[in-house]
């Protein structure tokens, strides 16, 4: 009969159980957020992080290990950068009234993203390739990845990036607006989609639908604006 200790060595050299305690851990995450009235502090993710970070530590898991398992959860971000545009195809007539403001809300929050980045790396004295790897940061991960990978930057890097700014928007988001006295929803949860990506829209949807709503159409509009102004500011960094 096999000890708990042999049962636990043979279990973690399967992928599925990485899997199993990955899609537990979120499960278990947003059952805490919800009891605690979706505190921001509770946010899903973060929890969800510093859980399996900690299992990862304490049984002394290689990360190439974790994600033989997590890789399935990993192949989804794609199908669900692709449905991000299912929102926007639904309110088109409510979105084509705002169609003006979202657009020019576009162009400066994506521009904003790029050049903090820029200012920042510069101030820092960053190199090339980490300064790639930050600049698609406030896109969606699996766009986000894409563009680093294709600039010569670090895809892994770009997804630490991503998530902690994805992070940091949800935890901030609520605070912020009300200190701003930013009460439209439609701009509070454009904004923070657009800065903090699905992170944030899920915190926005936590807060108002129409927030949300208006968070991930700004996430899907942003995905192509990234596209299109990252190659130029890697181009410019990098001559």
């Amino acid at each position: 009969m096999r000890s708990p200790v042999d049962l636990w060595v043979y279990l973690s050299t399967s992928p599925l159980i990485w899997l199993t305690l990955t899609l537990c851990t979120w499960i278990g995450a947003s059952e805490i957020s919800r009891r605690l009235d979706r505190n921001p502090l509770a946010n899903p993710v973060l929890t969800s992080i510093l859980f399996l970070s900690l299992v990862m530590t304490i049984f002394d898991i290689p990360y190439e290990r974790f994600f033989e398992g997590a890789q399935f959860v990993h192949f989804l971000l794609g199908p669900a950068t692709v449905a991000i545009a299912v929102p926007l195809f639904r309110q088109w007539a409510r979105v084509k009234r705002l169609l003006l403001p979202i657009a020019a809300a576009l162009m400066v929050g994506s521009l904003m993203a790029v050049l903090s980045v820029v200012a920042l790396g510069s101030l820092l004295g960053l190199s090339d390739e980490v300064m790639i790897s930050f600049l698609p940061k406030s896109a969606t991960a699996g766009v986000a990845m894409a563009i680093s990978a294709s600039l010569g930057g670090n895809p892994s890097l770009t997804a630490v990036l991503v998530i902690l700014t994805g992070i940091i928007g949800a935890l901030i988001v609520t605070p912020f607006m009300n200190l701003m006295q930013i009460r439209d929803y439609a701009a509070r949860g454009f904004a923070v989609g657009l800065t903090s990506h699905g992170i944030g829209t899920a915190r926005a949807y936590e807060v108002d639908e129409t927030a949300g709503l208006f968070a991930g159409i700004a996430m899907a509009l942003n995905a192509v604006a990234t596209a299109a102004v990252v190659p130029i500011a890697a181009a410019w960094l990098i001559r």
